[in-house]
């Protein structure tokens, strides 16, 4: 990085930083501090813009992650997954400061990791070109079990500078252990390792993670109120994880003399403070049981800090509110959900609040709702309606809302439904209403709407209004193959539905119709085309509408369900493939096995084809056998046994010019003659 000034060019060398596990909450979002960070600029001043990894930043951070199913951060300059020890020792000699967070985690392993790792750096110190800074990111739980001098003050605040008192929590032990090993290896003015430790605060912000389950809770509204665990009457220190960044930026900088610091916000509030304003897992609760009083003064009183959060979570708990939102993509999906009767709207609605986590509502449904607040048990109870909205609530209640119920009560009871935090939290979807042009400018008149308009990201929050539609010929077929009583709880008898469906389209050819509403508005609907039989599940109609809406953003996975969700996916990968593998290995085998039955039928073919010629043979054969076993062989059976009497020189000629088998051979040409006098008698002498 090259730096201007008095028509000088002075080279700055950019540090290099190193963070252990980075697809973890904290360490991610310190490297991704770090990583924007200018040398010289204040974290207030850095915060709006993201500097490249690789050019204009102070620091070139890289980092190690456990799981080679997360992308590659575009903060990282380089990432290591899952490295062996030799490979991590190599990328820690290269870095100019190592981080190493055990903030986290109360498991053994990472501060098994850090322990090696501090170890391994203390060991090739003599080799080190310049000197390296490592800076060890522990908890406020090896503080929880300390006691103020004066344990009858209890308003007497702790500080750093009592460190060597502090007593750890029981499970923080190992922690606390590997405080103590960073002073003692990476000390002393000559020494070319520099040992800092940060005892942070328990962290909060961008997303949360160990507050996660109440934010959730909230957003669900799934209690009445949050649940508190405990008395909530002990004190949590607490910081943003971003103002944790700026720490260990000041550190990297400022080099201070003190090497233990406490990275604390000014909040001294409790913990039913804290959950009071938000309206664990077990190991994390035994963190949110720490009562405790710090105050940080070396963050105070020698950093150039510029907090995100110095008042603490309870005061700025509209922004954490906001940041939780946006880091988590809690954005609600409002989907308006029109067509003619018997079309299947209710279908296509209860599928996309499967598939997205909404809510579906029906006029109907919302009315009985309402009923069922109102009128508790025989008493009852009038909320601010009038004695006209009583007596038509009644007759909804037996199911005869239709044209009972004044249009502006309806229209209170459903603006009241869709202003509900369930609905303004995680979004509806409003199945067949309203179905004029009129409803839709009373109901939609207020804030609802035009909230959205003003958004700044109009596609992820702006609602979606989708038109569903299909011939008077279809719609009429599927009525009448419902059965009687399903046709008549959903008002599709033939008296009724006729009217109906000729209203719809009435309005739909008016001068200005419930569509043309929505366009004034720029909220432009989508028709998504025509239902058929051909689809009777809406399985095209699910994808269109998917595509045009886009990916749930209800909420966020947390990273145990990231976790879990990578590991079904990751199983499913394996079992595809292992699948795959079974499906060649069965290829291959019924291959082999036809290619030996294709060889066995052609040996048996060929041991027949064998077998007919030899009998053709022995056949062709049987008429001279004959006439030799009748003509020759007498005569020839005597010449030989006389043969074998006188033996003669040359049994062969004596053979053939004996006078009793020349008789007989004669008649066969000489040369055979010869021949077959000639293999007989070598058969016979010979063996």
């Amino acid at each position: 990085v090259f730096k201007m000034g008095d028509n000088k060019q002075q080279q700055t060398r950019t540090k290099r930083i190193f963070v252990n596990d980075v697809d973890g909450y904290s360490s991610k979002h310190i490297a991704k501090f770090l990583s924007t960070c200018v040398e010289g600029e204040s974290s207030e001043e850095a915060e709006g813009t993201v500097a490249s990894p690789r050019y204009g930043a102070a620091f070139q951070v890289v980092g190690t992650v456990s799981s080679a199913s997360r992308e590659k951060s575009d903060f990282l300059l380089e990432q290591y997954t899952s490295p062996t020890r030799d490979r991590l020792l190599q990328c820690l000699l290269a870095c100019d400061v190592v981080v190493y967070n055990i903030s986290e985690s109360a498991t053994q392993q990472q501060v098994e990791e850090a322990t090696w790792a501090l170890k391994a750096l203390h060991n090739e110190m003599e080799n080190f070109k310049s000197r390296k800074i490592f800076i060890l990111v522990s908890t406020v739980m090896t503080w929880a079990m300390t006691k103020p001098r004066n344990q009858d003050e209890t308003d007497v605040l702790i500080t750093e500078g009592e460190f060597r008192r502090r007593r750890p929590h029981p499970r923080f032990r190992n922690h606390n252990d590997l405080e103590k090993l960073v002073f003692t290896l990476a000390k002393g003015k000559k020494s070319k390792l520099i040992g800092y430790v940060v005892a942070s605060g328990l962290q909060y912000g961008k997303g949360e993670n160990l507050f996660h389950y109440f934010f959730k809770i909230s957003w669900f509204m799934q209690f009445p109120k949050v649940p508190l665990f405990g008395e909530g009457t002990n004190h949590v220190p607490m910081i943003h994880v971003y103002d944790l960044g700026g720490v260990i930026q000041n550190i990297i900088e400022l080099k201070p003399k003190s090497k233990y610091i406490l990275a604390v916000d000014d909040s001294k509030y409790t913990l039913e403070d804290i959950i009071k304003q938000v309206s664990f897992q077990p190991e994390e609760l035994e963190c949110l049981s720490i009562d405790l009083s710090l105050d940080a003064f070396i963050i105070k009183d020698s950093f150039n800090l510029n907090w995100i959060s110095e008042a603490g979570m309870v005061e700025n708990m509209e922004n954490i509110v906001e940041d939780y939102k946006e880091t988590r993509q809690l954005l609600p999906i409002r989907i308006f959900l029109v067509g003619p009767p018997a079309v299947g709207k209710s279908s296509v609605a209860q599928k996309l609040c499967h598939h997205y986590k909404i809510h579906h509502i029906k006029i109907k449904d919302i009315i009985e709702e309402k009923i069922a607040q109102l009128v508790s048990g025989r008493r009852i109870i009038f909320v601010s309606q009038t004695d006209l909205f009583i007596s038509h609530c009644c007759r909804v209640a037996r199911g005869n809302y239709a044209g009972q119920l004044a249009d502006h009560l309806v229209f209170d009871i459903l603006q009241e439904k869709l202003s509900s935090k369930p609905c303004r939290n995680q979004g509806f979807v409003l199945d067949g209403f309203p179905k004029t042009y009129e409803q839709a400018k009373l109901i939609f008149s207020g804030e609802l709407i035009y909230e959205d308009l003003e958004s700044q990201d109009p596609m992820s929050k702006r609602p979606h209004v989708l038109a569903l539609n299909a011939s008077d010929y279809f719609l009429t077929k599927r009525v009448q193959g419902l059965p009687e009583s399903v046709a008549e709880q959903l008002r599709y008898t033939n008296d009724e539905f006729v009217p109906r469906l000729t209203r719809y389209r009435q309005l739909s050819g008016a001068e200005e119709t419930l569509l043309d509403y929505f366009d004034q508005l720029e909220i432009h609907p989508e028709h998504i085309g025509t239902v058929s039989t051909d689809d009777p599940d809406y399985t095209d109609i699910m994808k269109k509408i998917t595509e045009m809406v886009g990916v749930p953003r209800n909420f966020g996975l947390s990273p145990e369900e990231q976790d879990e969700e990578y590991r079904k996916k990751e199983e499913e990968r394996k079992q595809k493939l292992a699948a795959e593998a079974a499906e060649r290995k069965r290829q291959k085998e019924a291959a082999l096995a036809e290619m030996a039955a294709q060889y066995e039928e052609w040996q048996k073919n060929l041991s027949e084809v064998k077998r007919q010629e030899y009998k053709m043979l022995e056949a062709r054969c049987l008429p001279l056998r004959n006439y030799l076993m009748k003509y020759v062989m007498p005569s020839l059976t005597e010449a030989m046994l006389e043969c074998c009497k006188i033996k003669p020189e040359d049994s062969v000629d004596f053979l053939v010019f004996t006078q009793q088998t020349y008789e007989y051979v004669i008649h066969l040409k000489p040369v055979i003659a010869y021949s077959c006098s000639y293999c007989i008698l070598s058969f016979v002498f010979t063996g």
